[in-house]
């Protein structure tokens, strides 16, 4: 669970990671999937919740937020291996970050 009050969201990220291994297993080898899953990145989404105490969580959380680039490297590092390794999985966050 992503955090008190982030079960929701965390069920919505486990889905994308079933719907890409089902995917995956459905076409079979003619394509590979990878599902980046990147912890506080500088991004705008500090900047979308209208919820008073979720804002403040939020921007707190984001403080600690590592560049954009470091996602962008993970997918470049992803796409750039062979065409037969598939990358399946990447999580990457702040080494600060708990969970």
């Amino acid at each position: 669970v992503f955090s008190p009050g982030g079960t929701v969201y965390s069920g919505t990220k486990f889905a994308v990671r079933a719907i890409s291994e089902g995917l995956r297993h459905e076409v079979g080898g003619t394509i590979r999937t990878t599902t980046i899953e990147p912890g506080a990145i500088e991004s705008e989404l500090k900047f979308g919740s209208s919820h008073k105490e979720s804002s403040e969580f939020v921007t707190d959380f984001y403080k600690q937020a590592i560049p954009a680039d470091s996602v962008a490297r993970a997918i470049a590092y992803a796409i750039e291996q062979p065409a037969d390794v598939d990358i399946n999985e990447i999580v990457l966050r702040p080494t600060s970050q708990e969970f």
